[in-house]
């Protein structure tokens, strides 16, 4: 019988109906116990002071704060975990990255028609997504540093690239806390790297807003992966919705390859089956690489790829969100090396300067 304690739950939601369905769902997972409700953010925050929960759920739209503003005063004030609870709809979508860029460690989506039959539809999604945010390290968004102080993505470059076009690639996957980690690795990259595939579970629509806000603060150019494209340096191609992101060598190169509905290591897309994909396409000249996550997606493929020659690196337990797709990589003696998530840039650069 484990002895970890039960993980506390404050429920933030000024709909009645939507607070009795999550305490009904959340209240079924053995390891949550809701401890209380709040109906709005003011009331949330003495709900806070009182009871200490170690994760909350947070509805968007509230009257007299929204939960994106109370987002961002809690994280700087006193950060904790937070799932955020948004709207399917295009304008919910951005303001899930938003909330995602604020510090919430994940986003559910919130049906926008019968909601308590929608929410009950997704009760084990919602209550996993809660307990695995009730475990992150949640430390809130540093303030953007003064221009003066900051470290401008040119520094990484001229990149004096020795790989070969269409037989290199940068594989990485990455889970709870992954949008964040991807834009911090993203925004720190040269534009002439080659392609990197890229495995973020994510909620179903939410890819292609994703990927158009890393490419506007990119220089490398960021897209979803499409079935046959040929993949290019300089580009980060991101696994769409419901599908496996794999590579194949095709064309004098390498190609992206959407395929399978079947879930793998408890995801779709999988990061196990790109990185075995990647094994068997490029060998040695592929660099691996796992961050922040929950489970141990990633594992398996991840060894594939170091057994083949490839070069693997893990995220530290310092920097991820949650350690858990790192550490179960780290186990099977996947990673060769584990660095700070602001140290994987120049890992990737290094790397590159070097394959031959």
């Amino acid at each position: 019988m484990s002895l970890e304690r039960k993980r506390r739950v404050l429920i933030v939601d000024d709909s009645a109906l939507v607070r009795q369905v999550l305490i009904g769902i959340l209240s079924r997972h053995p390891m949550l116990e809701v401890v209380g409700i709040a109906k709005d953010p003011y009331d949330a925050r003495e709900r806070i002071k009182e009871l200490d929960p170690d994760v909350l759920t947070l509805d968007v739209e509230m009257p007299r704060m929204d939960g994106i503003t109370f987002l961002g005063k809690l994280m700087k004030g006193h950060p904790m975990p937070a799932v955020m609870l948004s709207s399917l709809t295009t304008k919910g979508t951005a303001t899930a990255l938003d909330a995602l860029a604020l510090g919430a460690v994940d986003v559910i989506g919130k049906p926008t028609l019968d909601q308590a039959k929608g929410l009950e539809a997704m009760g084990a999604e919602i209550a996993d997504t809660v307990y695995a945010a009730s475990l992150a390290r949640v430390q809130g968004r540093p303030p953007a540093p003064r221009p003066e102080a900051a470290t401008p993505p040119a520094a990484l470059t001229p990149l004096a690239l020795r790989a070969k076009s269409g037989r290199s690639l940068i594989a990485i996957g990455s889970s709870t806390g992954g949008t964040e980690a991807l834009r911090q690795v993203f925004e720190a990259i040269p534009e002439n790297l080659p392609p990197i595939a890229v495995v973020q579970h994510m909620l179903p629509g939410f890819t292609e807003a994703f990927a158009d806000r890393l490419d506007r603060g990119c220089r490398a150019r960021v897209k979803v992966a499409e079935d046959g494209e040929p993949l290019k340096s300089g580009t980060v191609y991101l696994a769409p919705n419901e599908i496996h992101l794999t590579v194949a060598r095709g064309g004098g190169g390498l190609v992206a390859l959407l395929t399978g509905s079947d879930r793998v290591s408890r995801h779709l897309p999988s990061v196990d089956v790109l990185f075995a994909s990647v094994a068997e396409a490029c060998g040695p000249h592929a660099l691996g690489v796992i961050l922040t996550g929950m489970g141990d997606d990633g594992a398996r493929g991840l060894l594939q790829m170091r057994q083949k020659g490839a070069r693997t690196l893990g995220q530290d337990e310092a920097t991820c969100v949650v350690y858990g797709m790192p550490r179960a990589a780290w186990a099977r003696g996947a990673v060769e090396i584990q660095a700070p998530l602001g140290g994987i840039a120049s890992h990737l650069v290094t790397w590159c300067q070097h394959e031959h």
